[in-house]
C-alpha cells in the first residue's frame, strides 16, 4: 500500500497558478522523474512528484487483469487523487493541472485521468497505455473537454504493445480529448528529444 510521499519543486504550490504532477516508472523515483522538468516548458509550474513505496506503483505488468495488481493499483490511484485534491485546495483549478509519467507512471497517469475525465491542462504519457488485460470501458466516464494529450511510444516496446497505445487513443477520443499519438520505430524503452519537443508544443505550450 502507498503512503502519500511527494517531492515538490518549481514554484511553491501556494504561489503557483498551474501545476504538473510527475509520475515515475517502475524502479524509478520521484527525484528521477523531476530531472525531466528542466527540459519541459513548465518553468512557471508547481511540480509535484509522488513517490511509490518500493519504487513501484503495482507489482505486475499493466497488461495483467486489474485485480492481480490490487490493492496496489487502487492505492496508487488514490495517491494521484489526493495529489489533485491538494492542488485544487491550494486554489489551482483542474483546468490548470497537467500530468506526465514514464512507463509504469505513464500507465498509471492515463488510467487515473480516464477514470476522472475532465478539462485538465494537459497529459503527457511517455510510453504507456490503459491498465488491464483488456480495456474496461465502463471504468471511464466524464469529458476531457478537448484536454491536449500526447502519448509517445516505441514499436516495438518491451513493456507496452502498440496495440494498447491505440486502444487507449480510442478511449481518449471517445472521452473528448484532443489526443496526439506518435510511434517511433525501434526507439527502445526511453524518452526521446522529439517526444519532449512535441510535449512542449502540443501540451505545455497550449496552457
Amino acid at each position: 500500500m502507498h503512503i502519500k510521499n511527494i517531492i515538490t519543486a518549481g514554484i511553491p504550490l501556494q504561489q503557483a497558478s498551474r501545476a504538473l504532477i510527475m509520475v515515475h516508472g517502475r524502479g524509478g523515483s520521484a527525484e528521477d522523474i523531476l530531472t525531466l522538468a528542466p527540459m519541459l516548458a513548465v518553468g512557471d509550474y508547481a511540480l509535484l512528484a509522488p513517490q511509490a513505496n518500493g519504487n513501484s506503483w503495482y507489482p505486475h505488468s499493466f497488461l495483467m487483469p486489474q485485480e492481480d495488481n490490487e490493492p496496489w493499483l487502487s492505492s496508487a490511484l488514490e495517491v494521484l487523487a489526493a495529489t489533485v485534491q491538494d492542488i485544487m485546495d491550494a486554489g489551482i483549478p483542474h483546468s490548470e493541472i497537467c500530468f506526465t509519467g514514464f512507463s509504469q507512471g505513464a500507465c498509471l497517469t492515463l488510467e487515473f485521468a480516464a477514470r476522472h475525465a475532465m478539462r485538465y491542462g494537459g497529459i503527457v504519457a511517455f510510453t504507456g497505455g490503459l491498465i488491464g488485460d483488456h480495456i474496461h470501458r465502463s471504468n471511464y466516464t466524464g469529458n476531457f473537454g478537448k484536454t491536449p494529450v500526447f502519448i509517445g511510444s516505441s514499436d516495438p516496446d518491451m513493456h507496452v504493445p502498440v496495440k494498447r497505445v491505440h486502444e487507449t487513443e480510442t478511449v481518449y477520443q471517445d472521452l473528448n480529448a484532443d489526443i496526439f499519438i506518435k510511434i517511433y520505430p525501434n526507439m527502445g524503452h526511453t524518452i526521446s528529444t522529439d517526444e519532449i519537443n512535441i510535449a512542449n508544443e502540443k501540451v505545455f505550450g497550449k496552457m
